[in-house]
């Protein structure tokens, strides 16, 4: 099943994808949040799209997409979890996963603008492949930790590397600008993919690839991450974790490239669909 939220940011509605089609759940009541998830609701939602088969409303096309996870108490990311992206980034080869926060406000949808932050000089761009918790998860097992998983959803994990790098202290300054999290257009249950571990993902910039890579190449497989993270805190059903980025960002280039007003950010994954953000100045 492919869960989407659509409608005016901050009201959005719920709905499903079916065959490429979009269709209104809003009858169903509940938003896709921690509570929907923590008390079964992808099970009752998939009961309730059967039940109503034929009967549901199409969404008009031309509506706004949100993200396809209500707020989530946390954005989880993983770094330098490509190794290809390590050495572009002159970085060493993580012993253990690299964490950091992105904060809940950079939730955007998968059509949304970025808006290139105040005093920004160096806003780049990551496609990566998204895991959506499910279940409570503390101290997790790896051999159980796919039991927690409700989903998968595209996301570009957008940064201002100077924010990031040159800035003193952890690298979140540079990641939980507003519109930092652009995720969707929907997230797809574990059923609808075949092999996560061979999801090709890619990146293109006013039409020119920039990142191509697969996920077979992970370092750290979701599994694990699931696993670690869950040693360090407590996962709650919705959150999100976002697991790495392959080669190709504008930090890694000779010379560096950046985003600018006016660039075109399109980003896709095996499955998950493609989005498409516009880079915009921050106004005033």
């Amino acid at each position: 099943m492919k869960l989407i939220r659509f409608g005016q940011e901050g009201r959005e509605k719920t709905g499903v994808q079916i065959d490429g089609v979009n269709y209104d759940t809003s009858a169903f009541g509940q938003d896709y949040n921690e509570y929907f998830f923590e008390s079964g609701g992808v099970g009752e939602l998939r009961k309730f799209v059967e039940q109503n088969q034929g009967k549901l409303e199409v969404i008009p096309s031309g509506e706004r997409l949100g993200s396809p996870v209500a707020r989530p108490s946390k954005i989880v990311c993983v770094g330098l979890n490509y190794a290809d992206h390590a050495t572009e980034t002159k970085a060493a080869l993580p012993s253990e996963p690299v964490l950091f926060m992105k904060s809940s406000t950079a939730l955007a949808g998968p059509f949304d603008n970025i808006i290139i932050p105040k005093n920004s000089v160096k806003t780049d761009w990551e496609v990566e492949l998204a895991v959506v918790i499910g279940k409570k998860a503390s101290y997790v097992k790896e051999s159980e930790a796919n039991d927690y998983i409700a989903g998968y959803v595209l996301h570009n994990d957008v940064s201002e590397r100077e924010f990031q790098l040159e800035r003193n202290g952890t690298w979140d300054k540079g990641k939980g600008c507003d519109t930092f999290a652009p995720l969707g257009p929907f997230m797809a249950t574990p059923d609808e993919l075949e092999d996560i571990n061979n999801l090709r993902l890619w990146l293109k910039v006013n039409g020119e690839t920039m990142q191509d890579g697969n996920t077979s190449t992970l370092i750290f497989k979701v599994p694990f991450l699931i696993s670690y993270i869950s040693q360090f805190m407590t996962l709650l059903p919705g959150d999100v974790i976002s697991t790495g980025t392959p080669s190709g960002v504008g930090l890694g280039m000779n010379p560096p490239v950046y985003l600018k007003p006016g660039d075109v950010v399109e980003l896709g994954i095996d499955g998950l669909g493609v989005s498409e953000q516009k880079v915009q100045a921050y106004p005033g």
